[in-house]
């Protein structure tokens, strides 16, 4: 089952400074329908990634880290992420940090499978604190 979120244990490594996304090397990786990705999850796995064209293990490396703040919320975005050419068919994504033993981040559901021909986009959210992907109040 997929579950959408923060993970706990991203939760629980921010305070600790384990994670720091200003500096780190984040990545985002597609999954099938099939994959168990929940709140739980605590590290990148290459079970039930998707493959196909244009597609890499291990997915795409996510630019444009703002941390910002509003109030007593902050917040996170970070830029689209692009696979261009694609020819695949995918339903979830993970967020993870390469550069801390590829630790979880955050576990995207799309909602349903999409399928690509041509190329494929993550559209995130504007960086504002009601919209922002990763908000911590």
């Amino acid at each position: 089952m997929i579950v959408q979120g923060m993970t706990t244990s991203f939760k629980s490594e921010l305070p600790q400074g384990i994670q720091d996304l200003t500096s780190d090397t984040l990545k985002m990786a597609l999954y099938t329908g099939n994959a168990a990705l929940n709140l739980d999850t605590t590290v990148y796995s290459s079970a039930n990634e998707i493959t196909g064209t244009g597609y890499t293990a291990g997915g795409n490396t996510i630019s444009g880290v703002t941390v910002s703040t509003s109030g007593t919320t902050a917040y996170i975005s970070f830029d689209n992420v692009v696979w261009n050419p694609a020819v695949f068919t995918t339903r979830c994504a993970l967020i993870y940090n390469t550069s801390k033993a590829n630790r979880s981040i955050a576990v995207l559901d799309f909602g349903a499978d999409k399928t690509t021909t041509t190329s494929f986009t993550v559209q995130l959210p504007p960086n504002t604190v009601a919209d922002a992907l990763l908000r911590i109040a």
